[in-house]
């Protein structure tokens, strides 16, 4: 699943995205979400990579798909199916509830079963609906450096980036480390101590379907991309490395937030 490209002229940019990997998946935040208040602190700063997650998505989808009137079919009509698929699971999940919901409003149902303070999350898309930049928005949200820090990173790649650069972000960057970075949260937080029925079911949700077939439609989405050329798949490697680094910075900015509260 976590194969790379390596030829030789991406070789050396493939073992950098490896182990950034791996700095990630043993970054110390899991252990540390261990309490009521700092699952509350977690997930007041993480909803907002939640949100801006599907910014990456739907730019993929505008890439592969007609999301326009007049309508035309894709010229990629394998893409098309591949990146549907995933917007169908995102926008529109099981809810464990018997009914369905993106898997942001998942989450915020998961916030407010545990207390955690949505108030940040919903005032800064309150300000985005009225017309705000998103930088200004951000500028006003009450939120951690390192997060603001995050969703302006996704969102000007999610602009501006090339097709190829946003699909290896949204693998490598989400995708691909989801279902591993969840399961270690759903050890620590299971020691919580209160109920966390919806926060349980979000993370098991995504691990579910990251592993077993988004994560695979992602990797798929990558390669059509990259199509074989050498100079996309250094590109590639390159926004794969910026999107686990912004992860990486996301993770610091909350251990040190939750160490603080201690």
């Amino acid at each position: 699943m976590h194969s790379l490209h390596t030829t030789p002229e991406v070789s050396e940019s493939s073992t950098e995205l490896l182990s950034r990997r791996d700095r990630l998946m043993n970054h110390p935040l899991y252990e540390a979400v261990n309490s009521v208040d700092a699952l509350r602190r977690f997930m007041r700063e993480h909803v907002f990579a939640v949100w801006d997650f599907m910014s990456l998505l739907k730019r993929l989808q505008q890439v592969v798909s007609c999301c326009s009137v007049p309508w035309f079919p894709s010229t990629e009509p394998a893409l098309a199916r591949f990146i549907n698929e995933i917007v169908l699971g995102e926008e529109s999940d099981e809810d464990g509830a018997g009914g369905y919901c993106s898997h942001f409003e998942l989450y915020l149902m998961a916030m407010d079963e545990i207390g955690a303070d949505t108030k940040p999350i919903r005032q800064f898309l309150e300000q985005l609906q009225r017309g705000t930049s998103i930088d200004v928005a951000l500028a006003q949200t009450p939120i951690l450096p390192s997060t603001r820090q995050f969703v302006c990173h996704t969102i000007q790649l999610a602009s501006s980036g090339q097709p190829h650069e946003v699909a290896a972000a949204f693998f490598h960057g989400r995708e691909d480390v989801i279902p591993e970075m969840f399961a270690r949260l759903v050890e620590s937080s299971s020691l919580v101590g209160v109920p966390i029925d919806r926060m349980v079911h979000y993370l098991k949700r995504h691990i579910e379907v990251d592993a077993n077939d988004h994560g695979p439609l992602a990797r798929k989405l990558v390669d059509r991309l990259c199509d074989g050329r050498v100079d996309r798949n250094d590109e590639a490697n390159t926004a794969a490395i910026d999107a686990i680094d912004q992860r990486i910075a996301l993770w610091d900015g909350l251990l040190v937030e939750i160490h603080a509260s201690k």
